[in-house]
């Protein structure tokens, strides 16, 4: 498959789109969160991390998401690493978003329906994030961190990526966040989700007519 550009876009380019884009991505984004909270099978390495903090603090859930966003926005300062638009919209409607959801959807029961409420969520989980990446208003502030290391370090996106999420996993799971098949369903399927969704719904920058001279 061809690689997608991901590069942020003038604001000027289509903004209208792609604001709704972004902010649909991450209010789906966030009730993905909450639906696989619901499912009690697992959660992914931060999500651990959030409802591991969120149980020792007393805070929403919703309310540590962006806690935790906007401490890891901190982390860019020594990075270099400059925020968009979508960097801040991610703390913010996220948090709003699985907060919403978790108000509203009780506890899942029964093996079947909470296997089925699991799968749901992380491939919503990945659409959302094809979704909202695609819009081209900047990373969200764990993927800055990501990048950043990485391009400070020198060292793989993939080993970059698997040394935190290693790191928030098992700090979360000493905090009493819930690891289980979930969990390793998420790590093995959303790579692939969000590569099947990404050529679909991420912006191409809008084909320049040059007019003669």
């Amino acid at each position: 498959m061809a690689s997608v550009n991901l590069s942020p876009l003038p604001l000027s380019d289509r903004s209208l789109r792609r604001f709704a884009q972004l902010f649909l991505g991450l209010a789906l984004y966030g009730a993905s969160m909450a639906l696989m909270v619901r499912a009690g099978m697992g959660l992914d390495p931060w999500d651990v991390l959030h409802e591991g903090l969120t149980n020792r603090i007393g805070l929403s859930f919703g309310t540590i998401t962006a806690i935790t966003g906007a401490v890891v926005l901190l982390a860019w300062l020594p990075l270099r690493q400059m925020p968009g638009i979508g960097t801040v919209a991610n703390v913010v409607v996220i948090a709003l978003s699985v907060d919403a959801t978790l108000a509203v959807l009780p506890d899942l029961h029964g093996l079947p329906t909470q296997v089925v409420a699991m799968l749901a969520s992380v491939v919503l989980n990945g659409f959302a994030c094809a979704v909202y990446i695609g819009a081209r208003l900047g990373p969200g502030p764990r993927d800055g961190l990501m990048t950043g290391l990485a391009a400070r370090t020198g060292w793989s996106i993939r080993l970059v990526r698997t040394g935190i999420e290693i790191t928030v996993l098992a700090l979360g799971w000493l905090l009493g966040g819930t690891v289980g098949i979930g969990t390793v369903v998420y790590a093995l399927a959303m790579g692939p989700i969000v590569q099947a969704f990404l050529p679909s719904v991420a912006l191409r920058a809008p084909t320049r007519v040059q007019t003669p001279s």
